[in-house]
């Protein structure tokens, strides 16, 4: 991780970067040129969210009273620790579907949440903000109101999500290895046809892809086609309960962490100690903060 940090060298947190790295490492063995499929989620709608967010819009249509009902009845399921549990994931898209919708996305593609946000920021911290709304990032694409839902979600993504994350985190993985990566989806040409048709040939009903689906049926398997969208990530919540549970706190908590600058260390313990015993999953915003703390470290000191 030290070493990723200083090829970063900013504070990047996508844990991701871990096996995308190795990938092209294993990969510079047999070639020195590779192509990958970044920016075909992004043209053609091939989040989990895009269909949460439609699911959303339809659920808030619901009269007032059964939604009441509905509420009670996922806050009453228990709580998981796992992020994969359906119900987790239900009762997170319940928490997240009455309000806005750019609330809504904030709330699903970001880390940390308001409530948490505050709770965590020491004072100082949060006068040097001066009030900044993180929406000010996501606004000028999904208040885009002359277009489709979907079409604004990708928007927003095309603008922020891709360039900022997932572009950095392949360039630096393939740099580090002396591995060229292509993204043949990001070709401006193509860029420019996706943009330009309906928003049905991109997510048809809940079925995202739609088009790119439909146009490679004969060569690819339909159980490959329509299975469930894995990602690329890795069990940094678990890693957190047992091998890097050591590594994590003598990070965060070391003597002279610039953590202690923005975050309140009680909060932070919490965080630590609920996250170890299971009772919340802290993983992301754990990882999140032990970057940061190795950035600050690698590159500050």
């Amino acid at each position: 991780m030290p070493f990723l940090v200083e090829r970063y060298g900013e504070p990047y947190a996508d844990s991701s970067c871990i096996p995308t790295y190795y990938v092209a490492e294993q990969t510079k063995r047999f070639v020195t040129v590779a192509l990958n499929g970044d920016g075909g989620d992004e043209l053609f709608a091939g989040y989990e969210r895009y269909q949460g967010m439609k699911v959303a819009e339809f659920y808030n249509k619901f009269p007032s009273g059964l939604k009441k009902i509905l509420n009670y009845a996922f806050n009453a399921l228990p709580t998981s620790a796992n992020p994969k549990n359906r119900m987790r994931n239900l009762k997170r898209f319940m928490e997240a579907a009455p309000l806005s919708t750019q609330e809504r996305y904030l709330r699903w593609v970001g880390i940390f949440g308001r409530d948490l946000k505050d709770d965590l920021y020491t004072q100082d911290f949060k006068n040097s903000l001066m009030g900044h709304d993180p929406l000010i990032w996501l606004s000028p694409y999904l208040g885009l109101d002359n277009l489709a839902l979907v079409d604004r979600l990708l928007a927003v993504d095309v603008h922020t999500y891709l360039p900022n994350d997932l572009l950095v985190k392949a360039d630096i993985a393939c740099m580090a290895n002396s591995l060229e990566g292509r993204s043949p989806f990001l070709d401006h040409k193509l860029m420019e046809f996706a943009a330009s048709l309906p928003v049905e040939y991109k997510m048809k009903g809940l079925v995202k892809k739609y088009l790119l689906k439909r146009s490679i049926k004969d060569l690819v398997t339909r159980e490959n086609i329509y299975r469930r969208k894995m990602g690329f990530g890795i069990p940094i919540g678990e890693w957190f309960r047992t091998e890097l549970k050591s590594f994590l706190v003598e990070n965060i908590f070391s003597t002279g962490s610039l953590n202690k600058a923005y975050f309140r260390e009680d909060v932070l313990e919490k965080m630590v100690k609920d996250h170890c015993e299971g009772k919340q999953d802290y993983s992301m915003q754990l990882w999140t903060l032990l970057m940061l703390e190795l950035w600050h470290k690698k590159l500050l000191r």
